[in-house]
């Protein structure tokens, strides 16, 4: 995807400027951080309607990088994939209280370590923030012991 490699000016912050439906393509691609975090398989109790995240990762995404390897693909190859889109950016609490889209549905600011901002694409994961070296790709977990990866540390 093109527009991870792009950096945008930050004195613009575009995020600040512009409605989330305002954004260009380009301008909400970027906002992902690549925390990897979404594509973390959750679990949803059906008498409470709670999510619970695992640390079990969809097979598609490389945990180094946090890059779906078929992302243009990937509502055929995964079918409950979501394509985020702003109004679910405001409607699913159960997106990490970190995720810069998330944030800008809620009018907050991206933080310090967001590459929009620091400038890098390695500060998510320098601040921990990311998946990178906690998960397990789901290829080497059973569907049936998902409950026993249930994590909490992931904040939603």
């Amino acid at each position: 995807m093109a527009a991870e490699q792009t950096v945008f000016d930050q004195s613009g912050k575009f995020w600040k400027q512009n409605s989330l439906e305002a954004l260009s393509q380009e301008e909400w691609e970027s906002l992902c951080d690549g925390c990897g975090l979404c594509c973390l398989i959750k679990l949803e109790d059906e008498e409470n309607d709670e999510v619970y995240y695992t640390r079990i990762l969809c097979r598609y995404l490389d945990e180094a990088t946090s890059h779906c390897h078929c992302y243009a693909d990937r509502s055929q190859r995964v079918p409950d994939c979501v394509s985020l889109t702003p109004e679910k950016a405001r409607e699913f609490h159960w997106l990490p209280v970190t995720c810069a889209y998330r944030l800008c549905a809620e009018g907050k600011d991206l933080p310090g370590w967001h590459h929009l901002v620091s400038g890098s694409r390695t500060t998510v994961h320098e601040e921990g923030i990311s998946v990178k070296g906690k998960a397990l790709s789901e290829e080497f977990v059973h569907p049936q012991s998902y409950d026993e990866h249930i994590i909490r540390w992931v904040e939603y």
